[in-house]
């Protein structure tokens, strides 16, 4: 089994800046507030947090291939 990443890269479709973070790995998170411009970025549909859509590493457990991580 692959090593799950904790931390991923989110750009701010607002700002265009990057913050790494430390994902959780037992909740979706679902709202972020960006650091920079205080844009409040949400997933997009389909998509089961923030880090999946505007990050650069998926959240784990999507990395572990559990399927939908808030079903």
């Amino acid at each position: 089994m692959a090593e799950i990443i904790l931390q991923s890269t989110i750009t701010c479709p607002a700002c265009g800046k990057t913050t790494t973070d430390t994902m959780p790995t037992d909740a979706c998170q679902w709202f972020w507030d960006c650091p920079h411009c205080g844009a409040v970025l949400k997933p997009k549909e389909g998509d089961c947090c923030v880090y999946c859509t505007h990050g650069d590493v998926p959240c784990p457990p999507i990395q572990q291939q559990a399927g939908d991580c808030c079903g």
